[in-house]
């Protein structure tokens, strides 16, 4: 192994801070695979909601989003990052708590989940808008790819065993209050990013009003070509796999008749393919390069969801054949998210992250709240099978993007000599585009807790996050 290999992980190793950060997220992201599965089950058993009021719910936890530019511009003129993030999770502790009170006390309505669901979308959108600049206060631009491979791996563990446990809780507690499990580990990140020691530099004065930076953030990711790229490629694929996501749930509830532990087994084993994604990324980058690495990803993401449709058999059949899909989709979902995450950290400006990522996630994940009500219509008019289909084949269409792109051609993540990748590249120009895996130091983003960000691309429950 070279130097050049080795050193991210040394970096990472010796980084205190990082490490506090990396366990915040990963219980933050336990309790959020139990509250991704509970709140659609707390409609589809307690309230029996149709097809279409699952979409709507689904769709107005990433609705939010939409106004992310605004936020991302004002969270670029605050100094304080880190209590931005504090009060982002506690916020949405705080709106979680109120499932399990009501259920308990027997006033537990759609209006309110649908209100929980705004509201913690609301939450998630702040803290990803903040997320950015402190994840660089903690990462040198070197180990953004190793970072970023560390923190999906917490979250692909998470799917493995987060459904499974969430599955059992929702059997033995109810859905109701198997939430509390989530709002527990908002207030455990809160805790530890409250302990973390970092110098958060004052912004410069903003040179125009906040609608000028949001029009400056539109500005830098539609005529970046590496950001317009990954914008599009990443909007397309959440398009298509959110009309899944939206049915996911009650098709393995309704039409294979599963049961909430059943459903937990196999999204849980199906995960496992996210632990060896995670954990294979780096390594592939640096074998194959970083654009073609992120092109197979986005193919292997959404096809295998068109095989959902096809599920049938005896129970254990079932649940094996959900796991298997689920297991090839998590694989390219990591393989996308952690080249696609580091990319863009790479070539984003110091003083523009909150824009830039605000700009990218009103397009990226203002486009998945359509996405999930056009999965409820069509699963309503053709059926949730073909719905399915659709969503799967469609989704594979989003490789064109990098397909036409520099990305295709970028190998490495470079740092030139004297200067940080960010400031490199002011400009707008992108990373140094490399046709042979040979790097200098190579580096590697998600999630909300993805995170996204994850490529800021959406997993099957997820709301990942993404820089």
């Amino acid at each position: 192994m070279t130097a050049a290999s080795t050193r991210p992980t040394a970096v990472l190793r010796d980084n205190r801070r990082f490490r506090t950060f990396w366990v915040g997220e990963t219980i933050s992201q336990f309790g959020d695979r139990i509250s991704e599965l509970a709140l659609p089950l707390i409609a589809v058993t307690v309230l029996a909601a149709t097809p279409a009021q699952v979409s709507i719910l689904t769709a107005l936890i990433w609705l939010p989003n939409l106004l992310g530019m605004f936020v991302g511009a004002w969270v670029d003129q605050r100094t304080r990052k880190r209590r931005l993030l504090i009060v982002a999770d506690l916020v949405r502790a705080a709106v979680l708590l109120s499932l399990p009170v009501a259920y308990l006390l027997d006033v537990v309505t759609l209006t309110q989940l649908y209100l929980v669901a705004l509201l913690t979308g609301a939450g998630a959108v702040l803290f990803n808008m903040a997320r950015q600049a402190f994840f660089v206060a903690l990462v040198p631009p070197s180990a953004y790819v190793e970072a970023n491979s560390k923190l999906s791996l917490s979250r692909a563990a998470s799917f493995v065993a987060g459904p499974a446990l969430g599955g059992g809780l929702v059997q033995a507690l109810t859905a109701p209050v198997a939430v509390l499990v989530d709002v527990v580990s908002f207030l455990g990140s809160a805790l530890l990013i409250g302990r973390i020691p970092v110098a958060e530099a004052r912004p410069a004065p903003p040179r125009s009003s906040t609608l000028g930076l949001v029009r400056d953030g539109l500005v830098l990711v539609l005529r970046h070509p590496v950001m317009r790229a990954a914008l599009g490629c990443t909007s397309t694929v959440n398009f298509f796999t959110l009309m899944t996501n939206a049915l996911l749930v009650l098709y393995a509830s309704r039409e294979l008749g599963l049961s909430a532990g059943a459903i937990g087994l196999a999204f849980g084993g199906g995960a496992v393919g996210g632990l060896a994604g995670a954990a294979l990324a780096p390594r592939v980058s640096r074998t194959i390069g970083l654009g073609r690495t992120a092109m197979i990803g986005v193919v292997l993401f959404p096809a295998p969801l068109a095989l959902t449709a096809f599920v049938s058999g005896p129970t254990w059949a079932r649940i094996a054949a959900l796991a298997a899909i689920e297991m090839v989709s998590s694989v390219g979902v990591m393989l996308m998210d952690v080249n696609l995450n580091a990319l863009l950290t790479s070539v984003t400006p110091d003083d523009a992250r909150g824009r830039r990522a605000g700009a990218y996630s009103a397009v990226n994940y203002g486009i998945r709240p359509v996405g999930a009500l056009v999965g409820g219509w069509l699963g309503t008019t053709i059926g949730l099978r073909p719905t399915l289909v659709v969503a799967g084949l469609g989704g594979v269409l989003a490789v064109l993007w990098l397909l036409a792109s520099p990305v295709r051609h970028i190998a490495t993540i470079d740092e030139p000599t004297g200067t940080s990748p960010v400031e490199g590249r002011r400009s707008g120009s992108p990373p140094n585009p490399r046709n042979r895996p040979d790097p200098p130091p190579a580096s590697a983003g998600p999630p909300h807790r993805d995170d996204g960000a994850s490529s800021e691309a959406g997993s099957r429950a997820a709301a990942p996050n993404g820089p």
